[in-house]
């Protein structure tokens, strides 16, 4: 089962040792800084799933952390939680008008947390919420496990299967081979980069099948992406 990626940007230790308990009790992958540049680099590297970033951090605070990976095209789709003793309504309306998704005033319950960030998970990927996920003339239905293109049924493995469920949570997004390898075989895969080329060509067979467009666009020294103007 591939982990739930989740970066956590706090400098109390305590609090990072709970957190990272109840979250990893609950199979989630935590990635943890105190820095506010190294959790830009982290977000941009590991791409996680969502980001719970304190707003009082060490080099850069949580608010410009926030405001620069809203920024970035690679990062500007995570869901971000922000965490503060901050419990003025100005401080929280700020940090949801610079782009955090949820507004967390300490101290908190981890049971809250967690509601918190299933919460916001749900909203960003539906496929999380049991939903039918859909791009284009493609539909795949999570609860069902079951993929149409134009209305037809199409046979997936299950590698390519979660190559293209992960494709659709994240349409039109340049995912590099490595980061793909990450995601959909997991971090402690002995699965050569290679391997994701192979499994690439037979989803693109799959989907094509019956005379569909190409819907994969390679990008050339980057990797690959779900695109309706795919060549």
């Amino acid at each position: 089962m591939v982990k739930t990626k989740l970066l956590l940007v706090e400098d109390d230790n305590p609090l990072v040792e709970l957190i990272r308990y109840n979250f990893e009790r609950e199979e989630y992958h935590v990635i943890n800084t105190s820095d506010g540049e190294e959790a830009i680099l982290l977000a941009k590297e590991t791409l996680p799933d969502i980001i719970i970033l304190d707003w009082m951090i060490e080099n850069l605070s949580g608010i410009e952390v926030c405001r620069q990976l809203r920024r970035s095209d690679e990062t500007k789709h995570i869901p971000i939680i922000m965490l503060s003793a901050r419990s003025e309504e100005d401080d929280k309306i700020r940090g949801l008008e610079i782009g955090a998704d949820d507004y967390l005033t300490k101290p908190f319950s981890p049971r809250e947390l967690l509601a918190r960030v299933h919460a916001v998970l749900r909203r960003a990927r539906p496929a999380l919420a049991g939903e039918n996920l859909t791009f284009s003339d493609i539909e795949m239905d999570i609860t069902a496990h079951k993929v149409k293109r134009a209305g037809q049924a199409i046979a997936l493995g299950p590698t390519e299967y979660k190559l293209l469920k992960h494709f659709l949570e994240y349409p039109s997004q340049v995912f590099s081979r490595e980061r793909l390898l990450d995601t959909v075989w997991g971090y402690d895969s002995d699965i050569e980069i290679r391997t994701v080329d192979v499994h690439i060509r037979r989803l693109r067979k799959a989907l094509n099948i019956n005379g569909g467009a190409d819907i994969i666009r390679t990008v050339r020294s980057a990797g690959y992406s779900l695109d309706q103007n795919a060549v």
